[in-house]
């Protein structure tokens, strides 16, 4: 069996109660884990550990949250007083763990699925999206991973161009993967709204953006997770709010008829921190 799985976020007692709901057994399923493994949670490192054990059973994405660990570990971002990494930053095994982090993947296309922590961006098709992700890949494996880190944050470009080169398209790349929720009518991304379910003036989800060169290609994600569990024939959005007391969800994709199971989750943040 294949499974998809939502922001964990340090939720290790989510996970492990989900793993048992669906009988997972490394032998014979799949694990596919949407980003954010860590952070806000009472146990960053612990979730680490256990979706480690699991081997090539799991494979995990890189989110937001992940992506600042290593810019934290790096010193090229400060910790923040939401955060929850001191387990894993104060850990004997911490630069290990930093570089088992660094090599997971941004996205991927398996099972018939394009899986990505946030979004695409509307003028990018799939092999597009794979060939950027690649390329972001690459930079975060780099031996001068705090040099690439350092270009990596901040807004702009907000608008993709074929013209665009490096370092501006890897920061467009890493946004539109990890932070993207809404965009304009151009297909621009837009940062100032965070977690708000409606769409500002003049924006939309951006998988609702009528030019989406990946329509039709089935896409899941986490990330937003006032937007809550959305299930559309070609879409999956799976971060229901484990960290804020909500529910740590997984979607099974064998065959035509997928399945949606669901723990629910003690608060360990919230709202607004």
């Amino acid at each position: 069996m294949h499974y998809l799985v939502g922001d964990i976020q340090g939720c290790c007692d989510a996970l492990d109660r989900l793993l048992a709901e669906i009988a997972f057994s490394p032998s014979r399923d799949r694990l596919y884990v949407l980003g954010d493994l860590v952070n806000r949670g009472p146990a960053s490192l612990g979730t680490l550990q256990r979706l480690r054990g699991l081997g090539d059973a799991a494979t995990c994405l890189l989110g937001n949250h992940d992506i600042h660990l290593l810019a934290a570990a790096c010193g090229v971002r400060p910790l923040h007083a939401s955060d929850t990494l001191d387990d894993i930053l104060q850990s004997p095994d911490r630069n290990a763990w930093i570089d088992w982090l660094r090599h997971r993947p941004v996205a991927v296309h398996e099972q018939g699925w394009l899986m990505v922590h946030a979004g695409v961006a509307p003028q990018w098709d799939l092999a597009l999206t794979l060939q950027l992700a690649a390329e972001l890949q690459d930079g975060l494996r780099c031996d001068d991973l705090t040099g690439f880190l350092r270009s990596l944050f901040g807004n702009e470009p907000s608008l993709w161009s074929d013209a665009l080169v490096a370092p501006e398209r890897q920061r467009l790349t890493v946004n539109a993967l990890t932070r993207i929720r809404f965009v304009d009518a151009e297909g621009r991304l837009e940062f100032k709204t965070k977690e708000a379910a409606g769409a500002p003036p003049g924006c939309m989800p951006w998988f609702d953006h009528p030019q989406r060169r990946t329509r039709g290609v089935p896409i899941a994600f986490g990330h937003w997770s006032t937007l809550g569990l959305l299930d559309r024939p070609h879409l999956l959005a799976l971060d229901t709010g484990c960290v804020w007391g909500g529910k740590l969800t997984a979607a099974r994709i064998d065959g035509p008829q997928r399945e949606i199971i669901q723990v629910g989750c003690r608060q360990a943040q919230k709202p607004g921190r």
